[in-house]
């Protein structure tokens, strides 16, 4: 590992691509998470159950290639939220939308805790009031 970071910080070309791959994700995650937090359905917390999802009467060809590309997609938001913790950009929440586009067993259940932290809550109220959006309901 040692090795790997003298190589990255001793390569001219590498430090040029990881800058430029910062500058995009910054970029893209000023677009794209608050796009994604406003379109959220104002109730998407407040069930006890998770919501039924749009393609659920899809052919389960169709069904399962959405949804393996809801979880690459939630894959490469949890990774770049997880980098902009020490990188410019939104990090808690790319990895709060990164987190909500993966399936694994007790999500929803770690969705409504995460909804509940202060500063998370607190951001996305701002965005979705900013947009002219309905206030989530946390209950």
């Amino acid at each position: 590992m040692e090795e790997l970071i003298k190589t990255i910080w001793s390569n001219e070309t590498w430090l040029w691509a990881l800058g430029i791959i910062s500058i995009l994700s910054f970029v893209a995650s000023l677009v794209f998470i608050p796009y994604l937090i406003v379109r959220m359905p104002a109730d998407y917390f407040s069930a006890e159950k998770r919501h039924k999802t749009p393609w659920a009467d899809q052919h389960i060809i169709i069904r399962t290639v959405l949804i393996t590309l809801k979880n690459c997609l939630g894959i490469v938001l949890v990774i770049l939220g997880l980098a902009m913790l020490v990188l410019p950009g939104q990090g808690l929440l790319t990895l709060f939308i990164g987190l909500i586009c993966l399936n694994f067993p007790g999500k929803y259940r770690l969705e409504k805790w995460l909804i509940q932290q202060k500063n998370i809550r607190r951001s996305i109220d701002w965005l979705r009031q900013r947009a002219g959006s309905e206030p989530l309901n946390y209950e």
